[in-house]
């Protein structure tokens, strides 16, 4: 028997509902869509999410809210991650949507949020053998060792997207020394990690590495490898935003993310050892369906 639930994500670069139906296996998507939100960056700049973006957030949230009712689905369970957890005023800006919408907030941990994410990426990727998984956003990176498909140890670590273009002056095209800041600070800030050694092979999951699948893979093959990593850092560095867009086949917004991705990718692949990646379709709201089913989470009924 499946049923039908939707799962919404305030996260670092965008608000995403998925409605999907699921047999507690498989999960089908009925409506997925996104509003891009840029929290992870605006966070790294201001320390807080400022007023026009909670109204941002608040109309995506009624929406949510709205498609999912339509869809009929049984119950809406939305929860916020990086960029949210990183500002200053997260209560005040949860307990304002709530107010405004009905809808309880979730502010998961980056543990909840690796377990989620290595969930719902097991439903494309369980029998390639990874060991290793990678979930890179706006705000952070969440890293984590990986046995028998099972989550062994995690870490969370400050290599989001926007939080490195905040950072470093990341821009397209990129000059020299904005580039070689990113980098730096990219080091850096793995360096400060605990995790180590290497892997044989990861999976990737979340809006970054799919941007970067859906750039290089345009067949949809699942598997990245490093010196196509490499190129994409070698083109759009060169590149506006406008050119990067039509080269690579990706929205605008997307794009401006895609330098700051592969340097991220880049760098995690060289640090544990892996040349490819296999790059999941699904991630976090799947995981979060998977338990709704489940009866392990507590979701706003429709």
């Amino acid at each position: 028997m499946t049923r039908t639930f939707a799962a919404a994500d305030i996260g670092s670069n965008t608000a995403h509902l998925l409605v999907a139906q699921t047999d507690g296996e498989l999960v089908m998507r009925v409506d997925n869509f996104n509003e891009w939100i840029p929290l992870g960056e605006v966070v790294a700049r201001q320390r807080k999410i400022p007023k026009e973006l909670v109204a941002q957030l608040i109309a995506a949230v009624r929406e949510f809210r709205r498609v999912a009712a339509a869809r009929q689905a049984e119950s809406l369970y939305l929860f916020a991650t990086e960029g949210m957890r990183a500002a200053e005023n997260h209560d005040a800006v949860i307990n304002k949507i709530t107010a405004e919408t009905g809808v309880k907030i979730d502010l998961i941990s980056p543990h909840r949020e690796a377990e989620l994410s290595l969930r719902g990426t097991l439903l494309d990727t369980r029998h390639y053998g990874v060991d290793l998984m990678f979930e890179v956003g706006g705000g952070s990176a969440q890293i984590g060792r990986v046995i028998r498909n099972t989550l062994l140890e995690t870490e969370s670590l400050a290599l989001g997207t926007g939080r490195i273009i905040a950072e470093s002056g990341l821009r397209n095209p990129c000059p020299d020394y904005a580039l070689h800041a990113a980098e730096n600070y990219i080091e850096a800030a793995l360096d400060h990690g605990s995790l180590g050694g290497a892997a044989r092979r990861a999976v990737a999951s979340g809006g970054v590495a799919r941007g970067l699948w859906r750039a290089l893979h345009p067949d949809n093959e699942k598997v990245l490898l490093l010196e196509e990593i490499e190129y994409v850092v070698w083109a759009t560095c060169r590149l506006p935003v406008d050119r990067i867009a039509v080269r690579f086949g990706v929205k605008s917004k997307r794009a401006g993310t895609l330098l700051p991705g592969a340097l991220v990718y880049r760098a995690l692949m060289k640090r544990f050892g892996v040349r490819e990646v296999v790059v999941s379709e699904f991630g976090i709201r799947e995981g979060a369906i998977l338990e709704m089913a489940e009866g392990k989470i507590e979701a706003y009924p429709l």
